[in-house]
């Protein structure tokens, strides 16, 4: 509570006070009082109303101070009605009811905001799956017809693919845990399948592949950290370099296994790489490319860190490493050395 504001608002009081003690003053001359006996009354006056005065400032802060700390504690500051006591003084007891009305009304705003946002989520969930079907069988089609058309065609559907999926995993990245499963994994496999789902776009663009043998098996989401793969894989492609190359290698290192995406491409600025993870960062990269969304790495962060992946980024200007950190069991660890 600020000190030198209270004592502000209580000059009227003050002032009343004054000229009060000033009639009373008078009158007191007035009626042959000695001057002792006025200045006596005077004292003890002013006593009393500083006492008052005091006492009053010390409970005021001292409540004021524990509803701010009360206030400080919550995770919803918006409930504190919920949780303060009523206030004894007749004006306290209106903001509290101000208060209340206002809680109520955040709250409902609230339950709105988040049926909303449940809505349209589960519809942007069925359309995804709905446009699947159309995008598969069309896929199908060009396979079973290969021409140089249908070859382009396939590299636009993985595309659509791709970006379908981005939708799909944004949609539900606030809520990964029901979604997920845990399960073990070979590393090999996840990579595999990463390159097979973009193998048009891997071939239209002349990637070279380099992909180290990897004995490790790892707990964790096979079909996200699938996902998290193909977002790396598009960014390869499209910051590549003339004679691009695409390695992908895994170690063992304390308790963790760490996979590693490394392209020979164009890098990331120094002044960028800390930002890169940013929800619609493009960087200096990003403005030379048209497609750059800036969703794809932030996507791949937010998912790691729901399923308690570690990532970094490393760059040059001689390509990108982006490491993900998958954290071994220690009993699951004895088992499989």
């Amino acid at each position: 509570m600020n000190r030198k504001l209270y004592w502000k608002n209580r000059l009227p009081f003050l002032l009343t006070n004054l000229v009060c003690m000033i009639a009373l003053t008078v009158f007191l001359f007035v009626i042959g009082n000695s001057l002792s006996a006025v200045l006596l009354i005077l004292i003890a006056w002013i006593v009393i109303v500083s006492v008052g005065l005091g006492f009053t400032y010390w409970k005021r802060k001292r409540q004021m101070q524990r509803l701010l700390d009360m206030t400080g504690q919550l995770s919803e500051r918006y409930l504190i009605s919920e949780v303060m006591e009523l206030p004894e003084q007749a004006e306290d007891q209106v903001y509290y009811r101000i208060l209340k009305m206002a809680g109520k009304s955040m709250l409902e705003q609230i339950s709105e905001v988040k049926r909303e946002r449940l809505e349209y989520r589960e519809y942007i969930e069925q359309w995804i799956h709905e446009i699947k079907t159309p995008i598969t069988a069309m896929k199908l089609l060009c396979e079973n017809h290969r021409t140089d058309w249908t070859k382009e065609l396939l590299l636009e559907l993985e595309k659509t693919t791709r970006f379908t999926e981005q939708a799909l995993y944004y949609a539900r990245s606030e809520h990964t845990e029901k979604d997920y499963s845990v399960r073990e994994m070979a590393l090999s496999n996840v990579v595999h399948q990463a390159i097979a789902d973009n193998k048009y776009l891997l071939l239209q663009n002349g990637i070279h592949l380099e992909v180290e043998e990897m004995q490790d098996t790892v707990y964790s989401d096979e079909k996200w950290v699938r996902f998290i793969l193909n977002q790396l894989i598009a960014n390869a492609v499209k910051y590549r370099s003339e004679q691009p190359i695409l390695h992908f290698s895994a170690s063992r290192q304390q308790d963790q296994v760490v996979l590693v995406v490394e392209d020979n491409g164009i890098g990331i600025p120094s002044a960028d790489l800390p930002r890169i993870f940013e929800k619609g960062f493009t960087g200096q990269n990003g403005r030379t490319v048209q497609q750059s969304t800036g969703i794809g790495l932030y996507l791949c962060k937010r998912l790691c860190e729901k399923l308690g992946i570690g990532i970094i980024a490393d760059s040059s200007d001689h390509g990108t490493a982006i490491s993900l950190s998958f954290h071994i069991n220690c009993l699951i660890q004895e088992v499989q050395g």
